[in-house]
């Protein structure tokens, strides 16, 4: 392990510590083991001084009951608490041993007679004072053990309070500190601050630690840099494409809402430039058989035309791609749909300069949405040709079968009326000039009721409101009350069909207006379980005459080539309980297209 370390240093702190602990108390046991006996020492000493005296007396007074005594004296001097003396060499020791040899030689001497009775206790006085030095060194020899170990647990005490002033100041300064700094870097790293340094100078594990945070926050923060600057990048890229996505979405919305005029063309084109970064781009249009323009477009603050004295059929009918010209890199990208060419989009730059290929891909993108909105336009143009060849051939068709009869039938009865003039019949000129006038009469109401049903139109309100209008105009033209049960309002029905719908109830409910007599008319359109569209007009009048087809201003051969147009039948009988009933029955588009498509494998 690293001397450095601070697990190292941690573990020598700790071990002094119980190191220090471990002799402070094995120093104690030993003297506290050692002063275990000193009080048996000292009663036992002190006792020889009673034994002493116990002895002279005896000697004295009971002689014999001395020798029993002296036994007793002699046990007192080798009781087992000074073994001791046996095996160690000291001041006590020797004390120890003058005293009891010189305690033996004055025994000896009384036993002998050398000192006489009357004598002995002057005699055993200085016996008796040794034996209390005696007792007086084992006394002190005590204390001092006691003092001793008081000492030792002095010394431990401010020797571990030193050590662990020395402990504590080392980890303030070489663990705390740094960890104080490790950590307030570490939250600047947090907050993003990735300039955050730490200086340890130590080679130990905050050194490590140190060193590596460095290294990381270094790391980080160069990565962080490089992160924001690809953040700062992706983001204008996705601006950018933003950008072009919503000037597309524009554009195809322009489309899908009108046919795009010159105004929209130069909105595209000042759109196309800001969105396609390109300043130099052009929208030339030409017709299918033409070789020249007839719709030149370019951004708002543009130069001069740049295709000035140039032929215009090379760059048209060239197609796309790219081409070198007078110092300028010219990229063509043509506007084609359906092998029909509309024209093209002309983007230029320097030589030097490329377009990119997100640029290309976003012209080619505008040109091919130009393509749609251009085929669109002309498709749009040849339905409205197309419709207006069909009205006019539906106008044809109403005048050949109402007013032309009419006229034809006048026609007639003028030339009734010259034979007539001729031969100077009255009754018959009267007979004619009643039929002409009626003729012309019906003439007029079929002419107006012809110019009503070429200005009838279904409107944004649909079929349900131009019903309601037409029944509101009905009921203030006659005294006849008209209902209307519409049960068509989940009903999706195409133009044509409502068209044809409105004008056969027109024509059934004018019918009714003129010839039925009645006070009340029913209109009723609802749909079957099959889908099946039913009509049917209903009054109380008084019934349609057997041979009314033949009768042309009854407007039943209009109503029946209405009802073929739709793929219809219809029937116009008198009802048993009185009137007429006009009933009609068709299948509408949707229905028909649903049964047309193929069934799923």
């Amino acid at each position: 392990m690293n001397k450095f370390s601070i697990v190292t240093r941690i573990g020598i702190a700790l071990s002094a510590m119980v190191a220090l602990t471990i002799l402070t108390l094995l120093a104690s046991y030993w003297l506290s083991e050692k002063a275990d006996h000193d009080a048996l020492a000292i009663n036992v000493a002190g006792s020889l001084r009673y034994q002493a005296y116990q002895y002279s007396w005896h000697v004295m007074h009971s002689p014999e009951q001395a020798p029993a005594v002296a036994q007793a004296l002699q046990d007192s001097w080798n009781h087992s608490v000074f073994n001791r003396f046996e095996h160690e060499q000291s001041e006590l020791t020797a004390l120890y041993q003058n005293t009891q040899a010189d305690w033996l030689a004055f025994q000896q001497r009384v036993e002998q007679g050398v000192i006489p009775a009357n004598n002995l206790m002057v005699e055993i006085q200085p016996q008796i004072d040794q034996i209390n030095t005696f007792v007086s060194a084992i006394q002190q020899d005590a204390e001092q053990r006691i003092r001793s170990i008081r000492s030792i647990q002095v010394l431990s005490l401010f020797t571990s309070i030193g050590l662990a002033f020395v402990i504590f100041y080392w980890l303030r300064t070489r663990v705390r500190y740094p960890l104080e700094v490790l950590t307030q870097a570490a939250r600047r790293i947090g907050q993003g601050d990735f300039t955050a340094r730490v200086k340890h100078p130590m080679k130990d594990e905050l050194g490590v630690l140190a060193s590596t945070l460095n290294k990381m926050n270094e790391a980080i923060g160069f990565m962080y840099g490089n992160l924001e600057k690809r953040v700062d990048e992706q983001t204008r890229a996705i601006q950018q494409s933003n950008v072009r996505l919503q000037f597309l979405y524009d554009t195809a919305r322009m489309i899908i809402e009108h046919s795009p005029g010159y105004h929209d063309f130069t909105e595209i084109v000042n759109g196309l430039k800001v969105a396609s970064e390109v300043d130099d781009i052009e929208l030339c249009l030409i017709t299918e058989a033409g070789n020249k323009p007839y719709l030149q477009v370019q951004p708002v603050g543009a130069p001069e035309d740049p295709c000035e004295g140039v032929d215009c059929s090379q760059c048209v009918n060239a197609g796309g791609g790219v081409s070198v010209q007078d110092g300028q890199r010219i990229y063509r990208f043509t506007i084609e749909r359906e092998d029909h060419n509309y024209g093209v989009v002309v983007a230029r730059c320097p030589v030097s300069e490329q377009i990119s290929d997100w640029q290309q891909q976003l012209i080619q993108s505008v040109a091919d949405q130009l393509a749609v909105a251009l085929s669109l336009k002309q498709e749009e143009e040849q339905v409205r040709r197309l419709a207006l060849i069909q009205e006019r051939t539906v106008i044809a068709r109403e005048l050949h079968d109402s007013l032309a009869q009419a006229l034809s039938y006048l026609k007639i009865q003028v030339t009734r009326l010259n034979k007539a003039i001729e031969k100077d019949n009255r009754e018959v000129i009267e007979d004619v000039a009643e039929e002409l006038k009626e003729g012309l009469n019906a003439a007029y109401r079929q002419l107006r009721e012809l110019l009503t049903t070429f200005r009838l139109k279904v409107d944004g309100a649909g079929l349900l409101h131009a019903l309601q209008t037409t029944i509101r105009q009905f009921s203030e033209q006659s005294d006849i009350a008209f209902r209307l049960d519409y049960q068509l309002e989940s009903t999706p029905l195409v133009p044509h069909e409502e068209i044809h719908l409105l004008q056969i109830i027109r024509e059934a409910c004018q019918n009714a207006i003129h010839h039925s007599q009645g006070s009340d008319v029913v209109v009723q359109l609802s749909q079957d379980a099959e889908n099946g569209i039913h009509l049917s007009i209903e009054d109380n009048g008084v019934g349609i005459p057997e041979n009314a087809e033949k009768l042309n201003h009854y407007g039943l051969a209009i109503m029946q080539e209405r009802s073929r147009h739709l793929g219809g039948t219809i029937r116009i009988e008198r009802r048993k309980q009185g009137g007429t009933g006009v009933y009609f029955e068709f299948t509408p588009q949707y229905i028909l297209e649903r049964q047309s498509e193929p069934y799923p494998a």
